[in-house]
């Protein structure tokens, strides 16, 4: 249905052809008004400068941009980050491998978090964490800004020096002398011809930072990999993956000698976190099934 020239706000919402909560948020964007006021003026007329302003953001929406890319930001673990077509949005299953860290490193201790994409696990960490150190990786330049950028909003410009950035591929980018007590990653898991990779949100990601290899694993075989070099003895390497690859995410883990090895599931019941530990006594463990 055409919308009049002059129109309210609730004519414009329920005309736009989105859903109210998407229309909603975008008339937020455009307005910069608070959701309640727009609901106290929903029978008010819309400016034409404020309509073209929103008509332009629902166009974007219709072809499917993110509304996370269109607003600049997303809110992850309680905090406000910014994010663009440079980094993944990050997503609220993400926050179980905050919570985890939190939970699980002493007092102290170092944290390196790989491929940090906007800084949403470090800077997460961080905020809840003030006594941790640390460090956070990853391969693009343009990512990197951004998760500066959003240490500085959350954490201060003093605190924000707490979190050590480098620049490179995995683990390229870390001293090779590092050791942690605690890595997290949430890598790229998706199949390179994925065809999930053409629909939604994802159409717009950087397939960098979602797609890794035929089976989606490729990444994550070079992580686990490597970590046992830069874990001290009781180490903890923890890795978000694919709800169909928590096997095959544990028997790597198995393979690079960790113990304690063990996947937990998100909020819909599927497998999403793979930790382990490296022994305590700094040595090799044996496989399960190939003593």
């Amino acid at each position: 249905m055409p919308i009049p020239v002059s129109c309210s706000f609730d004519q414009l919402l329920a005309r736009c052809g989105l859903p109210r909560l998407e229309a909603r948020a975008l008339m937020t964007l455009a307005s910069g008004r608070a959701r309640e006021w727009l609901i106290a003026h929903g029978p008010d007329p819309v400016e034409a400068a404020l309509r073209e302003r929103f008509e332009a953001l629902v166009r974007r929406r219709q072809a499917g941009e993110p509304i996370a890319y269109l607003a600049g930001a997303r809110e992850f673990h309680g905090h406000r980050f910014e994010v663009g077509p440079a980094v993944l949005i990050p997503r609220p299953e993400t926050e179980q491998l905050v919570d985890l860290v939190i939970d699980q490193a002493s007092p102290g201790a170092d944290v390196l978090d790989l491929g940090t994409g906007s800084g949403a696990i470090a800077v997460s960490v961080a905020c809840a964490r003030p006594d941790l150190r640390l460090t956070a990786t990853d391969r693009s330049p343009e990512s990197l800004a951004i998760a500066r950028r959003n240490a500085r909003s959350l954490l201060g410009e003093s605190q924000a020096t707490r979190i050590a950035w480098h620049e490179g591929d995995w683990w390229s980018a870390v001293p090779g002398a590092a050791i942690f007590d605690v890595i997290v990653s949430n890598p790229p898991y998706i199949a390179q011809d994925d065809p999930h990779l053409a629909d939604g949100d994802l159409r717009f990601e950087p397939r960098a930072a979602l797609a890794a290899g035929a089976d989606g694993l490729a990444d994550l075989r070079t992580l686990v990999a490597g970590a046992p070099a830069h874990l001290r003895p009781n180490g903890l390497l923890a890795v978000e993956h694919g709800w169909n690859q928590g096997a095959a995410v544990r028997a790597l883990m198995f393979a690079a000698g960790f113990v304690a090895v063990t996947t937990l599931r998100d909020a819909q019941q599927h497998d999403r976190i793979t930790l382990g530990r490296i022994p305590a006594n700094g040595g090799r463990s044996a496989v399960p099934g190939l003593e």
